[in-house]
């Protein structure tokens, strides 16, 4: 009997909320089957720290099939939580958790008769990506993130 062990080297994932510290630049993409339309958009996300956790700050320009662009801003709160990061919506509610260390952590948020389920990808660390699908009665899309960290002046 042989034993093969992987040569690769383990990946390189955020261990901590901290790895997150800073800025990003995004692309996203939403595939929205209802409408049957693809939407493009980038932006800019900063998590900057903020008692013990950080706040997520997006910033977005999307645009939309027939449509002039549009422009957008979301916020949440990431704090430390017992899966590794809790995501809460601005106003302090619950939103979802995912795992740190782990290559592809997922999660759920029921919303009413909306589900949200997301993927995050952190395969290519610090390169990472996060997919919702999102489906309800009057929803059915993915959306899909690719994040790269800001290139800092020094």
């Amino acid at each position: 009997m042989t034993i093969h062990l992987s040569t690769r080297p383990a990946p390189d994932l955020p261990r901590e909320l901290d790895d997150f510290t800073g800025a990003w630049r995004f692309r996203r993409k939403i595939y929205d089957r209802k409408l049957g339309q693809e939407s493009d958009g980038q932006g800019v996300l900063t998590f900057a720290p903020e008692g013990d956790g950080l706040i997520y700050h997006e910033v977005l320009t999307l645009s939309m099939p027939g449509q002039p662009p549009i422009e957008g801003s979301r916020r949440y709160r990431w704090r430390p939580g017992p899966r590794g990061i809790e995501v809460l919506f601005e106003d302090g509610r619950p939103f979802h958790q995912l795992g740190l260390g782990e290559s592809r952590p997922c999660d759920l948020h029921p919303c009413g008769e909306d589900r949200y389920e997301v993927t995050y990808d952190f395969g290519d660390w610090p390169i990472w990506g996060a997919t919702w699908e999102v489906r309800g009665p009057r929803k059915d899309y993915r959306m899909d993130t690719l994040y790269v960290r800001e290139k800092s002046c020094r």
